[in-house]
């Protein structure tokens, strides 16, 4: 109750802060004090409300139906603490939370920078009265009591004490299905146990607990950090509004840029953070899989990185006593960065993307889903209608001609090119609203040329001079830079056997673009050392893209069964299975296998276990990490050799391995994964542990017919089982194996005799331990790594020399 009330407090005070700062920048003296007082309320409320939530997570406070659906008393401190932000409510009480945090940085920062404050501080706040909407006891309140809606809870979870006494029986439900008993809590069970001195936090004495597939590390970093990138973007926003209000363009382009980094900064990093968590603890076998969420988070960032380079042609142009250039596109951007923040919101949050990302949350109802349409639309008039409102001053005052040969015309083409990437992404990422979708290949086609692009306009930018440059001097220039370009391309080429022309073009424009970056900044690490940071910044993105080429084309993956303690050559190495560990208590087998290398040895633990929280097998992959490659191995299945058959594997037949929109040739006949089918309600019924299934929509090519087939995953209350689908016509059977978030299905392709008559014959034998793994080699995935890492500090040098200059 405390809670709720704290919530409605904060978006009062926000409101009348709104209107306060409005009467200020209309020339009233006695209201800045109070629209001070107002934000401070908000902020201080909005702190307050989310430690009470954190407190009642840590102190098991399972009355709230929050706390009770996202945690347990078995999770260790840092997972429990993350599970503030598990949910609906809590990750936008998160956001809430670093937007009112970040509204105190901004209002003290903006305070001492003339009448920028009423302007900024307005929208801003705004935008902080929308977020407090959402967590509102109207609509998705972290704080809501688990009664309000009767819920059905497992007797597992209820004090054993109580379960006998008779006043409660006529509570107690059983599902003969599945051998389950249940106590409804409703307002009349409360009631009831009131009545009798029993207070619900007795009653209840354990929650559902996290989701494995959360309970990791890197949840107590990534969505944090993804937040604070979001609450960041808001500032931009803010800033350009604040401009177009004043109808004036000149102070918000110093004043914004140390945010436009910080934000853009975080925000890539958090991308990447998950990017790590998927491809190290989750088993997707790689970083980035085109996920329709990933995706959504993706395009505001390319959108923001485009943003500092045209604010960064306005800031030159305008100290050389210019109007300044592109300001019309910068205002545009800012103001596009933030938008599609919210946009990536409603994909997330409102359910749309249910059956089409793992990602997505459950359906939130009607009345968030209005909120969120809101949302978006708010801005988006309130951005682009100031814009229209200014576009006749703005064209007559900022349209330039820019020289080919120049700097600024260069950073603009890089902006336009990434702004093409992220329609791109956009196009893709918002084709299941329409009730279609694109193959993974459509976007790696389409950002092959954007690559090489941007790897040639990362190098020849910074040779050109602003305004006008000379050709022979760019070509003298540019000279040792393409030597270099050359030369690690021919190595690159010949070493790795690259024989894509594109892909070489990428690889030539991404050494080129890291030679003139790392020679530009050893000369100016002698002086100024704050001007390193858009060269550090352009060789870590240089890095990164040469990881990509590395670990896209070239790696290498087999799937194979590994009996213990014998040896099997796979991908140039020599695997032994020496069996498996119990670990965190018994609840987890880490399966050890030895990998040799010529003369050197190292064993790795690929980890599997079934998760209570819903009953289904979970996979960890493990990896031994080198200098030149990761050696990745994934389990699949595991046999103890009791039974003589595997639990999760089925060696009759061929085994494909295919990624969405992939199409492959077996013995004359073209197959195709084109893309997954789920059942109804699949997201919330996978969350709650309930029945569901995956099917894989798979195509055969042949005779100049196709043949469409749809085997499944059946998930029935936690017993996972995989169907086969046979084609008559051509003698095939084709069973699902194994899916992954990533977009990937392993398929068996057989003849149907062979499915159902030698299978027994290519059981593993009785009385043999086997354990099946998906074994991969990913050459250079490390530079990908080192990338992100060097680009980080590359923004961070950034961001603290334009702050300084924000100052002056």
């Amino acid at each position: 109750m405390i809670g709720n009330i704290l919530i409605t407090v904060a978006f009062i005070a926000s409101i009348f802060t709104i209107i306060m700062y409005y009467y200020t920048n209309k020339g009233y003296t006695n209201t800045l004090k109070l629209a001070r007082l107002g934000y401070h309320i908000t902020a201080v409320s909005v702190i307050a409300a989310s430690a009470m939530l954190l407190h009642a997570i840590l102190t098991h406070q399972y009355q709230f139906k929050y706390v009770y659906s996202y945690s347990n008393s078995e999770l260790p401190m840092g997972l429990l603490m993350s599970t503030f932000y598990a949910g609906q409510e809590g990750s936008f009480m998160l956001w809430l939370l670093f937007t009112a945090i970040i509204g105190l940085i901004l209002l003290e920062y903006t305070s001492k920078r003339d009448d920028l404050e009423p302007r900024v501080m307005m929208v801003f706040t705004l935008a902080t009265s929308f977020l407090l909407l959402m967590v509102s006891p109207v609509l998705k309140s972290p704080f809501t009591y688990i009664w309000a809606d009767p819920q059905f809870i497992d007797v597992k979870s209820i004090n054993s004490a109580f379960l006998s006494m008779p006043f409660l029986q006529s509570f107690f439900f059983s599902d003969p299905n599945s051998d389950s008993h249940f106590v409804k809590v409703s307002s009349e069970l409360v009631g009831v146990l009131k009545a009798n001195g029993i207070s619900l936090n007795e009653f209840i004495i354990d929650g559902k607990g996290l989701n494995p597939l959360l309970q990791n590390f890197w949840m107590q970093i990534h969505p944090p950090m993804l937040f604070v990138g979001f609450s960041m973007a808001t500032v931009p926003f803010a800033f350009a509004f604040a401009a177009l209000m004043k109808n004036k363009y000149d102070d918000w382009v110093k004043q914004s840029l140390p945010w436009v980094l910080t934000g853009t900064m975080i925000l890539g990093l958090a991308i990447m953070l998950g990017g790590y968590w998927a491809y190290g603890v989750l088993g997707w076998g790689g970083y980035w899989g085109w996920d329709p969420v990933e995706n959504s988070s993706l395009v505001p960032w390319i959108i923001g990185v485009a943003s500092i380079h045209t604010l960064l042609v306005q800031k030159k142009t305008q100290n050389k006593g210019g109007a300044g250039k592109f300001v019309k596109t910068n205002l545009i951007l800012c103001i596009m960065t933030y938008l599609l923040v919210l946009y990536s919101t409603f994909l997330t949050r409102s359910g749309i993307l249910g059956d089409a990302s793992v990602h997505s949350f459950v359906d939130p109802g009607m009345m968030v889903y209005l909120l969120l349409v809101l949302f978006v639309m708010s801005f988006t008039l309130l951005g682009f209608g100031a814009v229209a409102y200014r576009w006749k001053f703005l064209t007559q005052n900022f349209s330039h001609e820019e020289n080919v040969l120049s700097r600024e015309l260069a950073l603009f083409t890089g902006a336009v090119t990434l702004i093409a990437s992220a329609i791109i992404i956009l196009f893709g990422t918002s084709a299941p609203i329409f009730g279609t979708s694109v193959e993974i290949r459509f976007y790696d086609e389409m950002h092959l040329p954007i690559g090489i692009i941007i790897g040639l306009i990362n190098g020849f930018s910074l040779l050109l001079k602003w305004k006008s440059t000379n050709g022979k001097d760019l070509l003298k220039s540019s000279k040792n830079s393409f030597i270099g370009a050359f030369i690690l391309t021919a190595l690159i080429v010949v070493g790795g056997g690259i024989y894509d022309f594109p892909l070489i073009l990428f690889v030539l424009s991404s050494a080129f673009a890291l030679f003139v970056n790392a020679e530009i900044a050893i000369k100016i690490f002698r002086g100024r050392k704050l001007f390193l940071g858009a060269y550090v910044a352009h060789v870590g993105i240089a890095l990164f893209f040469l990881g990509v080429i590395f670990t896209g084309g070239y790696t290498r993956d087999m799937q194979v069964d590994l009996p213990k303690n014998e040896t099997v050559s796979v991908l140039g190495h020599d695997l032994t299975f020496k069996g498996y560990d119990l670990i965190e208590n018994g609840k987890k087998y880490a399966f050890n296998i030895e990998i040799k290398d010529g003369g050197s040895s190292s064993v790795i633990a690929p980890v599997m276990y079934i998760a209570e929280f819903n009953n289904s097998l979970m996979r960890e992959p493990d990896i031994l990490s080198r200098f030149t490659n990761d050696f990745y191995i994934s389990p699949l299945g595991y046999t103890d050799g009791t039974s003589g058959e595997e639990h999760n594997h089925d060696t009759a037949g061929e085994i494909i391995s295919l990624t969405k929109g992939q199409s492959t040739l077996l013995d004359g006949k073209t197959i195709r994964f084109n893309e997954f089918v789920m059942s109804e309600d699949f997201m919330s019924a996978m969350q709650s542990g309930e029945s569901f299934f995956i099917g894989a929509k798979i195509d055969v090519l042949a005779n100049g017919k196709t043949y469409s087939v749809e085997p499944r995953m059946i998930n029935e209350k936690g017993q996972r089982s995989f169907t086969a689908e046979d084609i008559p016509e051509l003698n095939l059977s084709i069973k699902l194996e194994n899916l992954d978030a990533s977009g990937k299905v392993n398929i068996i392709v057989a003849a149907m005799d062979e499915q159902t008559e030698d299978a027994a014959e290519t059981t593993t034998a009785k009385g043999k331990e086997v354990i099946t793994v998906e074994a991969s080699i990913k050459p250079f995935i490390g530079l990908v790594w080192l990338g992100v890492i060097v680009m980080v500090a590359g923004f961070i040098i950034s961001a603290v020399r334009r702050t300084k200059e924000s100052q002056a």
